[in-house]
């Protein structure tokens, strides 16, 4: 295995340096890349053919759901991928792999307008009538977190990792860094949640310069993505809401929103920081899928006796 594992490492620091891929895709492909090694158990690159990729497919197929299996097979192809072009070996033995299988789609889950009102007011009326200054302190950053969520529609991990500078309270402009080092910049548009961003910087002043991070803890630390699930999971059940809510939930709730209310599907895209535009297209089915009950359940045709 010496020999794969070195081009291993060479390529997970070729990621590293010249894709400048995020930790959490290097940590992906290095798991998916060496759970095949241990399964294939050959040294020499060179030694693994067609076969052997055809039946580590189906060893993948008999343990993941289709959409696990399919991201493990892209990580080892782009691995192979890049043995041939540093001609490590001659060729790819996914070059004679023809790899083709449907994956079903999984409609995003989604927050009704109801239910999010529900979950907003919970956190305000948890900020006014708070009874003790650290209770109505954590409550306004805690408002600060949801509202610029679903403002923006930002992955849990972009607003975690938000600094000081991004966020431009006299513009009302957010920059942020996506997947891939992408950047995008997004307009805060609702005058209550600029009112608000503007209330929790000025409240949490000194442990925003103490740690560079816009969303902190009362302790000065940057907030963490398991402190915003929680903090979720905590005005939920005070809400007496029994969905279950996820920080990407509000992702998924601002685009099909955004989509129901006729924004092109492109300007969507840029808004999500998709880098295609058919990441963006599972929207259009949600949107589909709500047309089909409003059809079936309200449509006046229902009410026709003959």
């Amino acid at each position: 295995m010496e020999n794969f594992n070195i081009q291993l490492k060479s390529y997970i620091q070729f990621c590293q340096t010249q894709k400048c891929l995020d930790s959490k895709t290097i940590r992906a492909y290095n798991i998916d890349i060496s759970q095949f090694a241990s399964h294939i158990n050959h040294s020499e690159l060179d030694d693994i053919t067609p076969n052997h990729i055809e039946s580590y497919i189906a060893h993948l197929h008999s343990l993941y759901k289709p959409k696990s299996a399919k991201r493990k097979i892209a990580s080892l192809k782009a691995f192979f991928h890049y043995c041939e072009f540093k001609e490590i070996i001659n060729d790819s033995p996914f070059n004679k792999v023809e790899i083709r299988f449907r994956e079903p789609i999984a409609l995003p889950k989604t927050i009704s307008m109801q239910t999010l009102e529900k979950f907003l007011t919970t956190i305000y009326n948890q900020y006014i009538n708070g009874n003790t200054p650290y209770k109505r302190k954590k409550a306004l950053r805690d408002i600060a977190v949801a509202e610029l969520l679903f403002s923006t529609g930002m992955r849990i991990s972009e607003l975690c990792n938000l600094s000081t500078s991004d966020v431009n309270l006299n513009d009302n402009i957010v920059l942020i860094y996506g997947k891939g080092a992408k950047e995008r910049i997004m307009q805060i548009g609702n005058a209550n949640v600029k009112k608000i961003l503007h209330e929790y910087k000025t409240t949490y002043l000194p442990e925003i310069n103490k740690c560079n991070h816009f969303f902190v803890n009362q302790s000065g630390t940057p907030l963490s993505d398991q402190t915003v699930r929680r903090m979720i999971n905590k005005y939920t059940s005070l809400a007496a809401i029994e969905q279950h809510i996820t920080p990407h939930m509000f992702r998924h709730t601002f685009a099909s929103s955004l989509l129901d209310a006729d924004v092109d599907i492109r300007y969507i895209q840029e808004m999500l920081g998709h880098s295609s535009i058919n990441t963006t297209q599972i929207y259009t089915h949600v949107t589909m899928a709500k047309q089909k009950n409003i059809l079936t359940t309200k449509h006046p045709r229902n009410n026709f006796n003959f």
